[in-house]
């Protein structure tokens, strides 16, 4: 196991307070506001660990403020609903007295189904791919030191990176990603929150793929809104996992982007949609080319 994994392990290792209240930590490193995958992870996490039983199969939250990433975060519980096969739960997280995140899982007991799913796209073989870091090294001075640093997860992008200027600004696009390192077999609440932290890193790429603006252009704002996620399957976050993403539109200031996860065997584990904002606050800096200034 990574030390960036060993750390986002302990993030999710989220500390119990009081019946039903949890607090999240964050990692060390500077940032000016919260990563929304590590809120939502440990938001799903507190959710989790009220639960008796059934394995979370969805969970819609939304991001409401920036989160202080100087300051650790009071996740609230509320137990809406214990059901025989279903059982809902309402967390809210909490900074300084406000709400900046808010989310709604439910979980399922497995039963007999009909069963049906779109086939897994083709895609090269994760192994042949290179890491992100290392592709990341002939990419001198265009992004900030977050991208840089070690992750807990390993990503392998499928063709360009979703902001080289060599892309073709289709609004999709495709990576292997899987925790770099193991993880306990016999914990899925744990895999999904791995799942769900990873599966905000890179959703939004495909909204701001057809354009030329870039995360880090002062004329251009861009912060997930939402994120809704349906799991499956029981899903292993230490396991190569295609996520196929794509954007159907952008208008409006909003973006809408949708992504699948499949198994090395072709079996879709979950489903995703995520709205972004997409901010345009001075055209007038807009890159050579860029899309969304209109």
């Amino acid at each position: 196991m990574t030390a960036a994994l060993d750390e986002l392990l302990d993030l999710l290792d989220i500390e119990t307070i009081e019946v039903n209240t949890f607090r999240g930590q964050h990692p060390h490193e500077e940032r000016q506001r919260t990563f929304g995958g590590q809120v939502a992870a440990q938001a799903l996490m507190a959710a989790g660990r009220t639960v008796a039983h059934g394995r979370v199969h969805s969970l819609h939250s939304y991001f409401l403020r920036p989160g202080d990433p100087t300051l650790p975060i009071l996740y609230e519980v509320d137990r809406i609903r214990d059901g025989r096969s279903f059982t809902t739960r309402r967390v809210v997280a909490v900074q300084r007295g406000q709400a900046i995140f808010n989310l709604e899982a439910s979980f399922h007991d497995d039963e007999p189904s009909l069963e049906h799913q779109f086939p897994m796209p083709a895609a090269p073989d994760p192994e042949s791919l290179a890491p992100l870091a290392e592709r990341l090294a002939d990419e001198p001075g265009i992004l900030d030191a977050w991208f840089r640093r070690q992750h807990p997860i390993d990503q392998r992008y499928i063709g360009e990176l979703p902001w080289s200027p060599l892309r073709d600004r289709e609004p999709r696009q495709r990576l292997w990603f899987r925790a770099d390192g193991d993880l306990p077999a016999q914990d899925p609440l744990l895999h999904a929150c791995v799942v769900t932290y990873a599966s905000d890193l890179s959703l939004f790429d495909a909204i701001i793929a057809p354009h030329a603006w870039r995360w880090d252009d002062s004329g251009f704002m861009g912060a997930s809104l939402d994120h809704c996620m349906w799991f499956h399957r029981p899903v292993h976050a230490d396991h190569w996992l295609l996520y196929d993403t794509d954007s159907p539109i952008a208008h409006g200031a909003r973006g809408l982007a949708r992504g699948f996860l499949f198994d090395q065997d072709g079996a879709l584990c979950v489903s995703m949609v995520q709205e972004g904002l997409v901010r345009v606050v001075d055209p007038a800096r807009a890159p050579s080319g860029a899309g969304g200034a209109q």
